[in-house]
Formats: structure tokens, sequence, C-alpha cells
């Protein structure tokens, strides 16, 4: 006789009860800091919380910069320190009361629809969706590979809403939205949505060798889609790009002015934690990564401190695994350690960044990186997603090799496309981040006042 393992049942009104009891508080506060606001939470602890809360303020385009948690006793308390994206306070009275709502962690009403209409901007990146198919591709990187996938998605009736891609480690992983071009929404003829992966499955491994790593996957839309670009981490993750990422140790590589991702893991053995510290480049989402790669490696953080100077990014935290245990291992340290760095340099921009905005239509992306390859580009990051009527994004390019592209190939792509083109350069170490932020941000809003008066993409 099968024995089946006894498994507690847990109410689900009993989970929320603490919630219920003790509602989280959210204090946007605007007059204790000259040049930021704090956004203050008190809140009952549950697994993820930091998570959600970094997710809110990332997906609303706030700089978050600096931080302090503390999560022990059952009880969470945050303090973030956050700017717009030109370093001014917040001061609209209808974002404040969305960041009330949001951060509020008992959300079964959800958000009022008449407050997400007054807030009249986006809650999200353009380039999450959580209507259409999701394409989920990972494989070994090289160039034209997103050209091929979304030639062929053309080829098949596709209509790509949103995209987003990452490569590092010579790896690459690939989050792209589609509709059936025919009838618009998710592809629910089951034939046809088997035919589509069938497809792009032909392609990842078209350049993949015997026994290689690769996937392509074509799902539905579900309730609770995991966040687009937590999901890129865990592709990634799972691909095991981290592998190749190796540490500097201390007082080796300039510390203090090395650029390279340091990340170091000692006991606090008073307190029972093991306390992890990440020094690295700032730069936006940040946070959001490295609170990714702790959350899905099942770590807990009790207490951290997070800021940022000049071109630094200082984070420490205090830490256990979920069932109570600390680093004890060398193997875990140096696990840990790896996916941090990778956490950390999967969105780091390599090459020069074009900022695209054009009016949108059937197999844009295809005749975009068709250009990009036919004049030996290589797409190293990309995001991309539609705003109303236009598609709005920016690709990372390198030559083939991945070094530097000349000015002359950019201006003929440029001149392709149709002139709603903005190249920004991004070189790590040469500005810090707030002006890199307030520079690109500034470029990016005068692009979407003019962009209006340019000519679509030439087929």
């Amino acid at each position: 006789m099968e024995i089946i393992p006894y498994k507690p049942y847990i109410d689900p009104e009993f989970e929320s009860l603490i919630e219920r009891i003790y509602p989280p508080r959210v204090c946007i506060d605007n007059e204790t800091c000259p040049d930021c606001t704090l956004v203050k939470v008190d809140s009952a602890n549950k697994r993820g919380i930091l998570l959600e809360m970094v997710q809110v303020l990332t997906d609303l385009d706030l700089v978050i910069s600096k931080s302090y948690i503390s999560s022990d006793g059952g009880w969470f308390m945050d303090v973030f320190h956050v700017t717009d994206q030109l370093n001014n306070k917040i001061s609209d009275e209808t974002l404040i009361l969305y960041i009330q709502q949001a951060l509020c962690t008992n959300r079964r009403e959800g958000i009022a629809k008449e407050l997400q209409a007054r807030l009249k901007r986006d809650v999200r990146p353009r380039h999450v969706s959580v209507e259409n198919s999701a394409l989920e591709i990972t494989g070994t990187d090289r160039p034209g590979l997103m050209s091929e996938i979304s030639a062929v998605l053309h080829e098949l009736g596709c209509h790509v809403t949103a995209a987003v891609a990452w490569t590092h480690n010579s790896r690459s992983a690939c989050i792209l939205y589609i509709e059936d071009g025919l009838d618009g929404g998710p592809i629910t003829n089951p034939d046809r949505l088997a035919h589509v992966e069938e497809q792009l499955q032909i392609v990842v491994a078209a350049h993949h060798r015997e026994g290689e790593k690769r996937s392509a996957r074509l799902t539905n839309p579900v309730a609770g889609r995991t966040h687009t670009e937590r999901r890129l981490h865990q592709l990634m993750y799972a691909d095991k790009d981290y592998e190749q990422c190796q540490g500097c140790e201390k007082g080796v590589g300039h510390w203090k002015g090395c650029i390279r991702t340091h990340v170091f893991i000692e006991d606090c053995k008073e307190k029972g934690y093991s306390v992890v510290n990440v020094r690295c480049l700032d730069r936006p989402k940040l946070l959001f990564d490295t609170v990714c790669a702790l959350t899905d490696l099942q770590y807990v953080v009790f207490h951290a401190a997070v800021s940022s100077k000049g071109s630094f990014a200082d984070q420490e935290y205090f830490i256990r695994h979920e069932d109570g245990c600390t680093l004890d291992k060398e193997s875990e340290r140096i696990k840990l350690t790896k996916c941090l760095i990778a956490a950390v340099e999967r969105r780091v921009s390599h090459g020069l960044r074009l900022d695209i905005s054009t009016k949108n239509r059937m197999g844009l992306l295809a005749d975009i990186t068709r250009l990009f390859r036919e004049n030996g580009l290589s797409v190293s990051r990309s995001e991309i997603g539609t705003n109303e009527d236009r598609a709005i994004g920016s690709f990372h390019v390198t030559d083939a090799s991945g070094h530097e592209v000349d000015a002359h190939t950019i201006e003929l792509v440029r001149q392709e496309i149709g002139g709603s083109v903005l190249v920004v350069n991004e070189s790590p170490g040469k500005l810090d981040n707030r002006s890199r932020v307030s520079l690109a941000s500034l470029l990016w809003s005068h692009l979407e006042r003019i962009s209006s008066n340019f000519s679509p993409i030439r087929p």
C-alpha cells in the first residue's frame, strides 16, 4: 500500500491573518532629507517581501540611493532614499499615493483603476507584458541570433510586442512577448503554438554544438507570471552563466578604485548570520538585481545597508539560508560569490547604446535587427516595448568581435532606421551614476517629444 506523506493544511485566510491584524504602514517623507524622498515601510514580515518592495520602486523608474533594512523578529522595517530619474524628490501626489498602495503587502483588492489612470505614466517597464504569449530562449551567444529569431517569428505571422535580452559570459537569454499577428492576443491554438515553438527550437539549435545547453519555450499568459527581469536572472542562473565569474580579493586590484565587482562573505557568529559585502560600480536597478539573486538562491535578508557614493555602490547583507543555516561550507560561499557577481554584471552595458522610437508595426524588430546584422553589429543587450502606437526601446551594440563600433557604421544604421535614434555613450567609470541617469533621461524625454516627426523604418 502506498504511503502518502502527511502535509498539514494551512488555511490561506490564516496565513494572511497577521497582515489583516497589523496592516503595513507606508510613510512618504519629503522633509527629513534635502535631496531625496524617504519611503518608510513597517510591515509584518513574509518571505520575499524585500524583493516585492524593491520591485515596486524599480518598476516606477525611481532611483534608490540608500536603503536600511531590518526584518528580524517577524517584523519588516525599511527606509528607502529615492529620487526620480532627474534626481528630484517625489512630489507628485498621485505618484505618492500609488507608491503607498503598491507597497502594501495585502493586495487583494489591487490598486484602484482610477488611480492608475490618474498616474499618467508607465507602472512597469515598457518591455513587460502580461497579456501575450511569452517566448523564453537561452543558449550560446552569437552575432545575428536575435535577427534570426525575430525573422522566423515574422514569417510565422507573430507580432513581437515587447522583448528584452541579456548576454553574459558567452551565454544569452531573451524573453519576447508575442501575439498572433492575424487575430491579436496570445496564440491559443495548441497546434499553432507547438509549430511556432518547434521552428524556434530549430533556429536556436542551428549553431550549437552537440551537448551544448539551449532551450526555446513558448507559453501563454498565466496568473502570477514572474517579473520579466527576475525571470531573466532565473534563466541565466539555470544556464549556469555564473560559473566563469571570479571576484577580486581584498587588497588586490586597487580595491578603492577598481571597477570590477567585489564580493566578500564573513561570519557574524555572535548573531548567527553570514555577512555578505558587495562593492561595484553603481547603476540603475542594482539593488533589484542583487536582491533577486539572494531571494532565488533561498537566502533570507535579516538586516542590510545599501549606499552609493560617486560612481560606486556598497551593499552589506546579514543573511541566513531559509533553513536557518549560515554559509559554513566554502563551496557555498564560492557559489554565492559567483552568483552575485553574475547578477551585477548581466545588466552592465557593453558597447554603444542606441535609443530608438518609431511607429510600431509587424516585423519591426526583424527589420531593426537585420540592419544590425547586415552592418556587422552584434546586440549585447536590448529592451524594447510599445507605448500606444510607438515602439520604444534601446539596443547595446558592438562589432562582431565585441569591440566598439565605428561612427561611420552607426551613422549608416541611423539613416536606414529613419533618424529616430539617439546614440548614448555609457562607458563605465567615466560618469557617476546620477550623471549618466540624468543625461540619458534628458535625451530620452527630448526624443519622445520629437519622435512623431520622424518617418518609420524603411523595409
